[in-house]
């Protein structure tokens, strides 16, 4: 095998269309999970609109979800060291868990 295969192979390929590579606006996020799955809901909530509109939702393996979890991580303390601390101006979490059975609540 030379040298262009083992590259190859060790590498990802990603392909990226040009309608997903102009991305999805969202300020908010919901975060869910089961037993098997998290849930990830992007939303945009906007001024002058009643509610928040789900742009996107991201279904991810609870060990997926851990990975991220890392990446998202690694990358917050990378920006921070280069462009400074992001700062959370009073902001409470918010809590939907669109999983829970009517009753258990």
């Amino acid at each position: 095998m030379d040298n262009n295969n083992q590259n190859k192979q060790g590498q990802l390929q990603i392909d990226l269309s040009q309608e997903v590579s102009k991305g999805i606006y969202s300020n908010f996020a919901i975060i869910s999970h089961s037993s098997s799955e998290f849930v990830v809901d992007f939303a945009a909530l906007l001024p002058g609109l009643p509610k928040a509109q789900v742009r996107s939702r991201i279904l991810l393996a609870p060990e997926h979800a851990k990975r991220l979890l890392a990446a998202l991580q690694e990358n917050v303390v990378k920006y921070e060291s280069e462009f400074g601390k992001i700062e959370m101006h009073n902001q409470k979490p918010r809590t939907i868990n669109p999983f829970i059975n009517k009753g258990d609540a």
